[in-house]
């Protein structure tokens, strides 16, 4: 068996490469390393995941650029069983700084894959990593209520797929991942492709190298360990359902291994796994002895307060739950983050 995983050396991306090559599937990995260079950092990040998957035998890596069709048609090769498209650009706030960049990334390197696997590997189960993000501020809608640590929904719900899209500011990140959305859903309409949109909330585990911008849990602990500063945008009370990397492949394999030919997905830790920004300082102070350093600034465009994904969709086509608690997930990315000190 054959997969292509596109982002093969982010955090979802080498999870997913390592789990398959390790069932002793032939990968290949697609990757432009840019990531630290999207976030605007000058230090290496994603190039310590593409090192890392270098000793199997049966990865093959290939660096290059979704948008491009020469480094596609490559990775692509002469077929594959099944795609993980996790390739992207993840930041809201480039998006609004580089909003051409950032469709070109999501919305047309969507395309492309999707057009070279339909020519080349029709009958291949295409997974597709799209976020919360689509719904926009329509989540801005649902009632809510204040705690003293966080908000959570009024009426005790979370975000179903039944959410709508329309009508809503979701900044150029939101609509180009939207963009890639609706058309691997089309590829499966038009085209018969057997495709899973997976609109995922907060996901995190090791190997991350969170920024400001993305990956906000990595982002706390890599300061809290290292006594850097952090800046709180609103008032800290947001709240995020958090799923571990491992699960979340756990979901994408039961699609690809599955029978359904298509289907539409929130992918998060549910409400048995939240936590506000707040909390999760509190849950880091009690594991380090110590706090960072915390500014304030203002909210953030399109930061929702609360963010919590109705995951039984998931559970009942799927027959998948999440298996790693939030504080089992934190002390493991703890303890990874502890033993690789020169990475940060």
């Amino acid at each position: 068996m054959r997969i292509l995983v596109t982002g093969g050396a982010g955090m979802i991306g080498s999870h997913a490469a390592e789990r398959f090559a390790r069932a002793g599937w032939k990968v290949t990995v697609l990757d432009n390393l840019m990531r630290s260079k999207l976030m605007g950092s000058d230090k290496q990040s994603v190039e310590y995941n593409w090192n890392y998957l270098a000793k199997f035998d049966n990865i093959r890596r290939v660096r290059g650029d979704v948008r491009n069709d020469r480094d596609v048609r490559e990775a692509v090769g002469k077929g594959v069983d099944a795609v993980i498209h996790a390739a992207g650009q993840p930041g809201v706030g480039l998006s609004l700084r580089e909003p051409y960049e950032d469709f070109t990334i999501n919305a047309l390197g969507t395309l492309k894959l999707l057009e070279w696997v339909r020519r080349v590997s029709p009958k291949a189960a295409f997974v597709y990593c799209s976020t919360n993000k689509v719904y926009g501020e329509n989540v801005e809608k649902l009632s809510l209520k204040e705690g003293k640590s966080r908000y959570s929904f009024a009426a005790g719900k979370a975000v179903s797929e039944s959410m709508s899209v329309d009508l809503a500011g979701h900044t150029p990140y939101g609509a180009s991942k939207y963009a890639g959305d609706l058309y691997v859903q089309e590829y499966a309409h038009a085209y018969g492709l057997k495709t899973g949109v997976f609109r995922m909330s907060c996901i995190y585990g090791t190997r991350q190298f969170g920024f400001e911008d993305q990956g906000w849990v990595a982002w706390f602990v890599i300061a809290a360990i290292h006594g850097r500063p952090l800046t709180l945008y609103g008032d800290g009370k947001q709240v995020r359902d958090v799923l571990f990397v491992d699960d979340l492949v756990s979901a994408y394999e039961r699609f690809i291994r599955g029978r359904i030919r298509h289907g539409v997905w929130n992918m998060g830790g549910g409400p048995k796994n939240t936590t506000s920004l707040l909390e999760l300082l509190d849950l880091l102070e009690d594991r380090l002895g110590r706090r960072p350093k915390v500014g304030r600034a203002p909210w953030r465009v399109s930061d929702q307060k609360v963010y919590v994904s109705d995951i039984s969709k998931a559970k009942r086509e799927l027959g998948w739950s999440p298996k790693v608690g939030f504080e089992e997930g934190l002390d493991r990315l703890i303890n990874w983050v502890r033993a690789n000190p020169g990475l940060f």
